[in-house]
């Protein structure tokens, strides 16, 4: 029999949870009997998840929320504590890509996928790590890309972002650790998202998805709950003894 998640009732926050990876992780973790709440800057896509999860009999909130304004992200943090009460958990999904020639990449351009991607993850953790750190107790896992591990050409924004996001979990780890905090990154790899279907509309994935499945090891593209699954285990209590890693889940594309 699979133990308990929690030694009593936790609050999670998740990120970018109106669609794609983010949806399946706030679906996944009110199964594991989290209450959760939904942060997206599309707060109708929001919305939708929360009554998804709320049929289910589990408790959902949604907030619109843009990561980049430290703000909203305050404010957002001080309703989910009003609401649900203290977060404990959170998983940053939120993220958005790009695909520029590196020299035709503006500054504009450069400063949007690192404001989304790096800074929008360092403000939900630094909003959110206090509530942990008062309670002894908490559970981080960021969503990297395993574009940082392997670089990918036209994206070397996005790269670095995520490439930030790695540095990022791994000191955070070791500073949050002696507070009875973990932080571990997930770098997904070719997962059937609303944002690939859109890559591979615009001719980014050269011979489309079904080509890159036949080259995949597991010879399958993943899904968003493969993501779940791995983000569920790492916020259980069982899962104290993991910090500072990077778990690939990437169907062994990534090794």
């Amino acid at each position: 029999m699979t133990p308990p998640a929690w030694d009593r009732p936790r609050v999670a926050v998740v990120t970018g949870a109106g669609s794609g990876i983010g949806r399946a992780v706030a679906l996944r973790l009110a199964e594991e009997g989290a209450r959760v709440a939904l942060l997206d800057l599309d707060g109708e896509a929001a919305e939708r998840v929360a009554a998804e999860i709320a049929s289910t009999g589990a408790t959902a909130v949604a907030l619109t929320v843009d990561v980049t304004d430290r703000a909203a992200v305050d404010a957002a943090v001080a309703g989910v504590c009003d609401r649900l009460g203290p977060p404990t958990i959170l998983v940053t999904s939120a993220g958005l890509d790009g695909f520029h020639p590196f020299l035709d990449i503006t500054e504009q351009q450069w400063d949007r996928i690192l404001g989304v991607n790096l800074t929008g993850t360092f403000q939900c953790c630094q909003a959110v790590a206090p509530h942990m750190v008062e309670d002894g107790w908490g559970r981080i896992v960021t969503i990297s890309s395993s574009s940082a591990q392997t670089g990918n050409p036209l994206m070397t924004h996005y790269s670095a972002a995520k490439a930030g996001v790695v540095g990022f979990t791994k000191a955070l780890a070791l500073e949050l650790g002696p507070r009875g905090i973990t932080v571990n990154t997930v770098p997904p790899g070719f997962v059937d998202t609303p944002m690939l279907r859109k890559t591979e509309s615009r001719g980014f994935l050269g011979d489309g998805i079904d080509h890159h499945q036949a080259t995949t090891p597991v010879r399958r593209v993943g899904r968003p709950e493969d993501i779940a699954a791995a983000c569920a285990y790492l916020v259980r209590d069982e899962a104290g003894y993991i910090t500072g890693q990077i778990i690939g889940v990437n169907g062994g594309r990534t090794t």
